[in-house]
């Protein structure tokens, strides 16, 4: 995998190559905002790691940008900022993932495994419907109500995962396993961050459709009808 590593902190970036290189994976740096964006732009490259904190332009400039020029590249976003507010941003520029700093080496390289999967999981290219949401996984964009969205690669993945079992509970288990990969260590509190960046999103779009939580187990979409 060619990656692309966006960080201003001159030692980690070396540190990442090294650490790249010896799990076969090719990379290159950039440090400043403005290089980045253009190496992000022109570049081709299946992943992006990009630092949110950057000089001259931020990263979330940069991933507005990416994402504005339909580059649909999996990026994960990095940053020691680590509130729910921090993450939503950043899910909202259109990050896959959002890992937050110090962050061991084992844990990036099972994101990267787990985005390289990505392509398998969206291997069917009929639109979803749903209660009054219909969704094409290709795009990535969710419609209600005349209204439309572009969702980020892990909320679509995950929002693709409902919309293919509605109105059936899945457990918090069968989401990490099915979204993040069985190799994969991931906080609780990631799942809760996107099920809420969901659940804003059908607010936004007017949709009546709902994702409930099941005390004790896990998650399930409901239509209206259901009480």
């Amino acid at each position: 995998m060619h990656i692309l590593i966006i960080e201003d902190d001159r030692e980690l970036c070396d540190a990442l190559k090294l650490q790249l290189k010896a799990r076969n994976h090719s990379s290159d740096c950039c440090h400043k905002g403005s290089d980045a964006l253009y190496h992000a732009l022109n570049g081709s490259y299946e992943l992006i790691l990009l630092d949110r904190m950057l000089p001259e332009i931020d990263g979330l400039s940069i991933l507005r940008a990416i994402r504005q020029n339909h580059i649909t590249v999996p990026v994960i976003l990095t940053t020691a900022l680590d509130t729910v507010n921090d993450r939503i941003d950043g899910l909202d520029c259109g990050a896959d993932d959002y890992l937050v700093k110090p962050y061991a080496i084992e844990e990036l390289m099972a994101r990267i495994r787990a985005l390289s999967r990505r392509p398998a999981i969206l291997s069917e290219h009929q639109d979803l419907a749903f209660s009054d949401l219909s969704f094409t996984p290709d795009t990535r964009i969710l419609k209600c109500n005349g209204l439309e969205l572009r969702l980020s690669g892990r909320a679509a993945l995950l929002m693709e995962y409902f919309l293919r079992n509605p109105e059936k509970t899945l457990t918090r288990e069968q989401i990490f396993l099915r979204i993040w990969g069985a190799d994969t260590a991931v906080e609780d509190g990631n799942l809760d961050t996107y099920i809420y960046f969901l659940r804003k999103h059908l607010k936004t779009l007017h949709s009546e459709t709902v994702i409930s939580t099941m005390h004790g187990l896990g998650y399930r979409l409901e239509g209206p009808h259901v009480s």
